[in-house]
């Protein structure tokens, strides 16, 4: 059967080929995120959760929501010691660096 370029039915929708590219050359991390936001609450503690919360995972840098910044400050002192627990936790190197912003919680 000869096939015909006009027939709509085989037409497919760009955002659905522009997904299969761009999926080809970028590594998801939705997953990824999702496990660091379910690790962050028991990693941090209560009072420091109430006032940071992942937002973003972009390659592995964790962007940080911060009420304010006050917090970020506090926080840049324990940047290190929360990278290690939740790779720890993770049971990879899921973060390499965190990054605070401020933003809503």
């Amino acid at each position: 059967m000869k096939s015909n370029k006009n027939n709509p039915k085989e037409f497919e929708h760009i955002s659905s080929i522009i997904n299969k590219i761009l999926k080809t050359y970028r590594h998801e991390t939705g997953d990824d995120l999702k496990n660091a936001c379910s690790i962050w609450n028991s990693t941090v503690g209560k009072s420091v959760a109430e006032n940071a919360q992942p937002f973003a995972l972009k390659g592995k840098i964790l962007i940080v929501n911060v009420t304010s910044s006050s917090w970020i400050q506090q926080l840049q002192f324990f940047k290190n010691d929360i990278l290690r627990k939740i790779n720890i936790s993770a049971g990879k190197e899921l973060v390499e660096e965190i990054k605070f912003k401020i933003g809503t919680i």
